[in-house]
């Protein structure tokens, strides 16, 4: 609970220069939800959705990736498509991730937006932030909007966790659009895909909690 790119010339040349130590390898994946929640909203109008994405990464952490799914926000837009490209680092217990979404939304009307993003985490406990770059016509999205995020995450048993998140979305231009939005999810992985349950609520006064569960399924190519 997470859209697609080209990688940019200086991705592309950084990659060049790494080929010789680096493999790339890509994977895709499947997935359906009784709800697509984005950062605690509802971007299906609380009814079912089904996605798939494609990825490439390498071993010197560089990697790029796309992924689409329907949408209905009550307009002409019925499905979005996500591009991102960044870059992947551990050190020790450690790990790091900066990068770049662009939102496309092809049937909507100025819709698309993009945002950069970084993520620091240790073991279990982990930060993101992400920061809209361009303005949006929609009335959700504004340029020099933030979304911060703290998450954890804890190994039950070899195939089941636990998960907790907590973000803030701030809006630039009015910070009466500001909410919190926090869930807690649980995981069970197998052979067949990871099925999540999950609750999530949002401190805006006309939100109700919401309840999902999903499945999605991660392969090789």
């Amino acid at each position: 609970m997470m859209k697609k790119f080209a990688l940019s010339s200086l991705a592309i040349a950084l990659m060049a220069s790494s080929a010789a130590v680096s493999a790339v390898e890509f994977s895709g994946n499947v997935g359906a939800t009784s709800d697509y929640l984005w950062r605690g909203l509802s971007q299906t109008d609380g009814k079912p959705a089904v996605s798939g994405g494609l990825d490439m990464y390498t071993d010197a952490g560089f990697y790029a990736g796309t992924w689409a799914s329907n949408i209905d926000f009550g307009d002409d837009a019925t499905y979005e498509i996500d591009f991102y490209a960044g870059y992947y680092g551990e050190v020790g217990d450690f790990f790091y991730d900066v990068g770049y979404n662009y939102y496309a939304y092809p049937n909507g009307e100025d819709l698309d937006f993009g945002e950069v993003y970084g993520s620091v985490g240790w073991n279990w406990l982990g930060l993101n932030v992400f920061y809209a770059t361009n303005e949006s016509a929609s009335e959700d999205y504004y340029k020099d909007s933030f979304y911060v995020e703290g998450t954890a995450a804890f190994d039950l048993s070899d195939s089941l966790s636990l998960g907790f998140a907590i973000g803030h979305q701030s809006f630039d231009i009015d910070d009466e659009d500001d909410y919190i939005t926090y869930n807690v999810s649980l995981t069970k992985s197998t052979d067949l895909g990871d099925v999540a349950f999950m609750v999530s609520d949002t401190d805006l006064d006309d939100d109700d909690p919401i309840v999902l569960v999903s499945w999605t399924y991660e392969f090789d190519l």
